[in-house]
């Protein structure tokens, strides 16, 4: 029988966290109807070794294993292909996010079955608050959507809803066009708190001022085409 939730987490380079993200992602499968499909996105540091030997106890949570690095966006559409659920997302395999945020997130689809849910995250530095604040502003400009904490962690959603996307970007813009694409179609979007603590073990994109700066650059670049797009439809 197919779980209700599959959770899919791309992991890049993120051995240091496979232990806590796995002990996590076990825990969350125990308390709902749920699998994890972890991602494993090419790393060189031996994340898949990890990555195998970890999951290998458990049926529900599992492992897709990409020969080369996907991006971030494209490591998570191979698991959301992979998955069985009929819901479905994605969160981040830093530990600054909890795989268990997505059980506060479950009941708000028994209330709006078709809702697009991501969470509101809390207890940010300021820096990040006002990068946040830049890029809502940008994309209310460029977009004339009012968007708010875009790559706020969980995102979650329906299969049938997955199944409309049409050539959606393999890198960081994952997370834009996905929210996008729910006020598009005029889904109810929904939020959830959540605390976005310290990362566990190595780095990532965003975590310095100039990664930030880099992944806004790129995700204003894919608002710019998507404009472009949405204009020439007919």
């Amino acid at each position: 029988m197919s779980p209700r939730l599959s959770l899919v987490i791309p992991c890049f380079n993120e051995a240091g966290n496979l232990p806590a993200l796995v002990s996590a992602c076990v825990k969350l499968v125990a308390a709902a109807d749920a699998e994890v499909v972890l991602v494993e996105n090419g790393s060189s540091d031996g994340s898949a070794d990890v990555l195998t030997t970890l999951t290998r106890p458990h049926r529900a949570v599992r492992a897709v294993m990409l020969q080369s690095n996907a991006g971030y966006g494209g490591g998570i559409l191979a698991g959301l292909r992979a998955a069985r659920g009929s819901l479905l997302g994605w969160t981040h395999a830093d530990l600054q996010t909890d795989p268990a945020d997505c059980l506060r997130a479950l009941p708000l689809f028994d209330a709006e079955p078709e809702a697009f849910v991501k969470g509101q995250r809390g207890g940010r530095p300021l820096r990040d608050v006002v990068f946040t604040w830049g890029m809502a502003a940008f994309e209310a400009a460029v977009l004339g959507v009012r968007m708010w904490d875009i790559n706020a962690q969980p995102t979650l959603f329906t299969r049938a809803f997955f199944a409309t996307w049409e050539d959606p970007p393999t890198d960081f813009s994952l997370d834009l066009f996905a929210y996008h694409e729910a006020l598009r179609r005029g889904l109810p979007v929904r939020r959830v708190p959540v605390h976005f603590g310290e990362r566990g073990a190595g780095e990532g994109n965003n975590d310095t001022l100039r990664g930030k700066l880099n992944t806004s650059r790129r995700t204003a670049a894919y608002s710019l085409a998507l404009r472009r797009h949405l204009r020439a439809r007919p």
